[in-house]
């Protein structure tokens, strides 16, 4: 039993306690102790499934095909990432003909340390595609380091640029040196603002970090950050800024050839507002200001109040996701019942064509200047790995790029979207996929995922591991749950704060659904959600356990009372609250939260909870109390494991040894506990 002992906590008059606050602290000799006892407990209960060797060989073989980023063109070359297949960072290359097998090198993550956890985070190139700056994280961190380098030569430059997170680089014309934003130096001011207080700086190559030259801040209000951004012409410097996760952003700017300040363009915090280009003074924003499934707009700068704006692409019933200005045309993602299509629109609004993509797929890149004849686009499917294929405007056409995998049998399978009744009627979609001719036996292993939060999409995905499960007759459904984006904005809304309760009972009615349909029992289904859908999960099961035969409860926030104390969790408060300061927000947090609801003499599903010693985006604490609060809670002889990932985080950036050793646990762990 992990040792207990007596915090309360005082919440505008409701005594919590806290018995595990002690595992709050990483570093502490007795909390690596535990964690590693807990590794050690995990590994055994493990290794007594007899297939775990097998899952690990076919998740290698099922891992171990080419994987292509969608190519941009910088300058002479082409540049894209690719994987050779189970290497564990992907190679930045570049190459003059996409055709040709010659490529040249840029960037190799998996040379610059032994372990294979460093990843590129950002890039960013001039104008003339003669120098690129990039960002290293290790560890799987949100801090990056950006560095800069000379492609002709292909040596970096002496730069080095730190504190960075959640970084935009805005070179300059001339690629002499670039704006970007970063938090303070750790010591140089309080705590508390160490990764809160965003600036701008102004950076010249070759120079030191220590004589950049600060840009813009908001001393008012430290809590805003800044993203530094260049429009087309490179006339005006625009700051994209924005305040957490909220779904709300302003625009300011500044013209490079006037000595006058940045003038707070849209600023009234009244919607989010995205830059796509501009034709000299007039911009164009995507917006979600009274259009909640977002809309294209055009702003005069010399007439910018909202009765001179124009409407260029109008609000749609389905969801205006992105847009940019390609070939001088409008390329714009809308998405519809949780799938991706594009159009092309002039740019005065007037649709143009349709780009035909397959059904049911997601695009994962779209790349192309504003004058090209051409595009590159990226897309997938939860059938199909992603495809890399080349547009050509004038001839509407879509033509594969680079070879594409044929490890993957799609005929033997299929996806289908179907909608089902949640608690209070609300119709919500869910993927299906499996093999063709599933028998409704009401005994198949399904796997339901879900997130339902921050505004986020789950569109379809192609994941190997996902695969391997289909291939055994499994079924996988995701579910796109209110507080996801899928349909605007009053979708999100409906899953946040006071509301969200809806989201659980959206996994919940899935679920219940899956087993009323025969496609499954409760001894069959195992739910399984990271991050915010690691909190989905762990509520799920608190508050239905008798619903799963298992969970997988990934890299989860769990402590809805503290979680606004830690890292970036702070963020999270426009779609939680914050149950410290405001007592309505305690009673509707407290009512969910998953660690405060853990009951005593309950027989809870088997339960395996991840998460990773380094993660700075949800910290381990999270997973590590809630364990513990199940572990001593569970009443039978289901097993409630912890598994700590060494040196990793939040799985950006996560090396591939490490993703199969991770996903040959959950789905060892998933055929043993389901049978």
């Amino acid at each position: 039993m992990t040792k207990r002992e007596d915090v309360i906590d005082d919440y505008h008059g409701t005594n919590v306690t806290d018995p595990y606050r002690w595992l709050e602290n990483p570093d502490a000799a007795e909390v690596k102790e535990w964690v590693d006892a807990q590794n050690e407990e995990t590994q055994a209960f493990l290794a007594t499934y007899p297939e775990r060797e097998n899952i690990k060989e076919r998740l290698t073989k099922s891992w171990n095909y080419p994987k292509y980023s969608v190519p941009q063109k910088e300058g002479d070359y082409y540049y894209f990432y690719k994987n050779d297949g189970l290497q564990n960072q992907a190679v930045f290359y570049r190459t003059m003909d996409l055709e040709s097998d010659a490529l040249e090198v840029i960037i190799d993550p998996n040379m610059l340390n032994e372990e294979g956890t460093a990843a590129i985070t950002n890039l960013a190139f001039t104008k003339d595609g003669h120098r690129l700056a990039y960002g290293i994280s290790l560890n799987g961190s949100d801090w990056q380091e950006i560095r800069v380098r000379d492609l002709q030569t292909g040596k970096d430059e002496p730069d080095v640029i730190k504190w960075c997170k959640f970084s935009s680089i805005a070179w300059n014309e001339e690629g002499s040196g670039f704006y970007y934003n970063r938090f303070p130096e750790p010591g140089t001011v309080d705590p508390e603002d160490e990764s809160n207080y965003n600036r701008v700086y102004w950076h010249i190559v070759g120079t030191a970090q220590q004589d950049d030259v600060l840009t813009y801040e908001d001393t008012v209000d430290k809590g805003l950050s800044f993203n530094p951004l260049f429009s087309d012409d490179y006339r005006y410097l625009i700051l994209s800024v924005w305040k957490g996760t909220e779904n709300k952003s302003r625009i300011y700017y500044r013209d490079e050839q006037s000595d006058e300040g940045f003038v707070h363009l849209l600023a009234d915090d009244d919607g989010e507002y995205t830059f796509i280009g501009n034709e000299g003074r007039l911009f164009y924003f995507t917006t979600n200001y009274h259009a909640p499934k977002e809309k294209i707009i055009a702003v005069q700068l010399d007439n910018p109040e909202k009765e001179h704006w124009v409407d260029i692409v109008a609000e749609r019933e389905d969801v205006l996701t992105f847009a940019q200005i390609i070939n001088k045309q409008l390329v714009v993602c809308h998405l519809h019942n949780a799938h991706d299509q594009l159009s092309v629109f002039d740019l005065e609004g007037k649709l143009v064509k349709e780009v035909p993509l397959p059904s049911f797929v997601s695009l994962v890149g779209v790349s192309g200047k504003k004058t090209a004849a051409t595009m590159y686009i990226g897309y997938t499917s939860y059938l199909v790995p992603t495809t890399i294929a080349r547009y050509d405007f004038a001839q509407d056409k879509l033509e594969p790029v680079f070879q594409q995998s044929t490890l993957f049998d799609e005929e033997g399978f299929e996806t289908t979207q179907v909608f089902y009744p949640s608690k209070d009627g609300t119709q919500i979609p869910m993927f299906l996929t499996h093999r063709k001719g599933l028998e409704l036996t009401g005994d198949n292993r399904v796997l339901l995922y879900g997130y339902g939060g921050f505004n986020v999409n789950l569109t379809p995905a192609f994941s190997p591991s996902q695969r391997m499960w289909i291939e055994a007759g499994g079924v996988y459904a995701v579910a796109n749950l209110r507080g996801g984006g899928e349909f605007g904005e009053r979708w999100y809304k409906a899953g946040t704060l006071e509301h969200k309760q809806n989201v659980f009972d959206d996994f919940i009615a899935a679920a219940e659904w899956l087993i009323e349909q025969n496609y499954t029992n409760s001894k069959k289904l195992a739910i399984m959600g990271g991050s915010n859908g690691g909190l989905l999960v762990a509520t799920c099961v608190t508050q239905r356990p008798d619903l799963y035969g298992a969970a997988l409860c990934l890299v989860p926030v769990t402590d809805m009372l503290r979680y606004h104390k830690f890292t970036v969790g702070r963020y999270w408060v426009t779609d939680y609250g914050n149950a410290e300061a405001n007592p309505e927000h305690f009673e509707f947090m407290y009512k969910y939260s998953p660690l405060h609801n853990v009951k005593e003499g309950v027989e809870y599903p088997p339960t395996l909870v991840t998460t990773a010693d380094t993660d700075d985006r949800v910290v381990p604490l999270h997973a590590m109390k809630f364990a513990a609060t199940l572990q001593a809670a569970q009443q039978g002889e289901q097993p409630i494991l912890l598994r700590v990932e060494k040196n990793a985080g939040h799985g950006m950036g996560k090396p591939t040894v490490k993703i199969i050793e991770e996903q040959t646990d959950m789905y060892s762990f998933l055929f043993k506990t389901l049978g």
